[in-house]
């Protein structure tokens, strides 16, 4: 329990920041634009401090019991229009509006692991998200940004490096700079994003195939989804060795074979 006499809630996936030197790092990594902030999970409010300094903020919260906390630790904020607390889920809100803000916003926030790849990817999918900073399990922040051959090289890495003009890990930031501290790693992921760029739904169900196997052949993976002689032929047209893994093909790869699988008239 903390100051605030509040417990950190399993099922929201809360870990309190409370390091101020990681703070001010993350502040520091801002893009200098006229972006408004948005912040998901604010908790306690110690990075909406910060963030409130700088811009107009929003910021969405699930847990009644921080919403009070929140409102009256930023009533001066809030008053002034320099801050607005949003008390909903924000997935429950993108379904709603397809975007978190009207106009362009960078999303800066420390998100609760369990469901922070999802938010990431629909980050990626809102045309009005330019940057995103998010602090999240280090594993996950290097599955968004491994490069083919990496280990770690995944469906993930394709759509970030499709996406994202620039996408890379800050800095690590170690279990004790929480309260309570997680049992892992955590990573500052910075992805700026390319201008009007949404992927297709179907690519991504393409990408799933892909990867479903990874240790298995590529080809493999795709002929459950994709005709044999479609695929025999898209590998002939693109050069590509029988013997592929999904790990050693680059995302502008992966981007023309889906083409071709679409233009082929006939998947599975």
């Amino acid at each position: 329990m903390n100051n605030n006499g509040i417990k950190a809630k399993k099922k929201f996936g809360q870990n309190f920041l409370k390091d101020g030197s990681v703070l001010d790092k993350i502040i520091q990594s801002m893009p200098n634009n006229n972006n408004h902030i948005v912040e998901i999970g604010p908790g306690l409010g110690d990075l909406t401090q910060k963030l409130v300094k700088y811009k107009d903020t929003t910021a969405y919260e699930v847990d009644t019991d921080l919403i009070s906390i929140l409102k009256s630790k930023f009533a001066i904020e809030i008053n002034d229009k320099r801050f607005e607390l949003i008390h909903t889920d924000v997935l429950e809100a993108w379904d709603k509006n397809g975007s978190l803000y009207e106009t362009k916003y960078d999303l800066i926030a420390n998100l609760p692991y369990y469901i922070a790849t999802n938010i990431i990817l629909r980050a990626f999918e809102d045309r009005n998200c330019e940057h995103v900073i998010v602090m999240i399990q280090k594993e996950v922040a290097q599955k968004f940004t491994a490069k083919v051959n990496d280990k770690e090289y995944s469906s993930l890495a394709v759509i970030t490096e499709l996406v994202s003009k620039d996408s890379r890990i800050l800095f690590d930031v170690p279990p004790e700079s929480f309260d309570p501290p997680p049992k892992v790693m955590s990573s500052i992921l910075y992805v700026s994003k390319k201008d009007n760029i949404v992927l297709d739904k179907d690519f991504l169900k393409f990408l799933k195939s892909c990867f479903s196997q990874p240790r298995k052949k590529l080809s493999k993976n795709i002929s459950a989804v994709v005709d044999k002689e479609l695929l025999s032929n898209i590998y002939n047209e693109l050069n590509l060795k029988e013997t592929l893994r999904p790990h050693e093909v680059s995302a502008s790869l992966y981007s023309q074979m889906y083409t071709k699988v679409i233009n082929g008239k006939y998947g599975k």
